[in-house]
């Protein structure tokens, strides 16, 4: 039974078939519904007939690109995870030479990011589900679809999708200690300490809106959490 967050989402015209060879687009098109259905709704919104009306193409043509949903759902927390990444670093280029203000910018770009994307920062961290290689089969709309098609998205898995970003933390916090602005022992120990208190503040952001947050907080507890010196 589909879910009333299907009925919602009004049917674009079908697309254009792709070209031979061009089959990277319409797997692009389907990330991208995806990702646009999770950003304005929620996880629930995420179903293959919604994301083939989003992209508008008929629901089995995902399969050859996706063998399910949860496919879909790992590739789109991927992207987002690259895009956490990618955004950690730029800070960390934008802010100079000067290592304790780099480390502090990667923190302040990881807050904006989950504020920014509040439901694709949930589904990063939520349950993730891998993606079925059993053999079992699926009807969509009266068709039915074989799962048994592994999961093209190149990539991690979920064990490890948070590691270019935590790199990217732990190299920040390395800096500093050789800039002699940090008195840890352990860069690496300390920058999982740091992501689970940017991880904290993030979420109780999105429930506690109300709360008088200190606008130094960040500075606060990042130079605790990475052992700085006195500002």
């Amino acid at each position: 039974m589909a879910l009333a967050a299907d009925a919602q989402v009004p049917r674009r015209a079908l697309r254009t078939r792709n070209r031979r060879g061009e089959g990277g687009h319409l797997r692009a098109d389907i990330l991208a519904a995806a990702t646009d259905l999770l950003d304005h709704g929620d996880e629930r919104a995420v179903t293959l007939r919604a994301v083939a009306r989003q992209a508008g193409i008929a629901a089995p043509s995902i399969y050859p690109h996706f063998p399910g949903r949860p496919a879909i759902m790992l590739a789109v927390v991927r992207e987002a995870f690259a895009e956490l990444s990618g955004r950690l670093r730029a800070a960390v280029d934008a802010a100079g030479d000067d290592a304790e203000q780099c480390l502090y910018a990667a923190c302040h770009a990881y807050l904006d990011f989950a504020a920014a994307h509040p439901e694709r920062y949930r589904a990063m961290f939520g349950e993730l589900a891998k993606p079925a290689t059993t053999g079992d089969r699926a009807t969509v709309n009266g068709t039915t679809g074989d799962r048994t098609t592994r999961d093209r998205t190149a990539g991690p898995g979920p064990a490890s999708l948070g590691a270019e970003a935590l790199r990217v933390l732990s190299g920040a916090l390395a800096d500093c200690v050789t800039a002699g602005r940090s008195a840890s022992t352990d860069p690496c120990a300390d920058a999982v300490a740091l992501w689970i208190g940017l991880h904290g503040l993030a979420h109780q952001r999105t429930v506690s809106h109300a709360f008088p947050w200190p606008a130094d907080l960040v500075r606060h507890f990042a130079a605790s959490l990475s052992r700085l010196g006195p500002a």
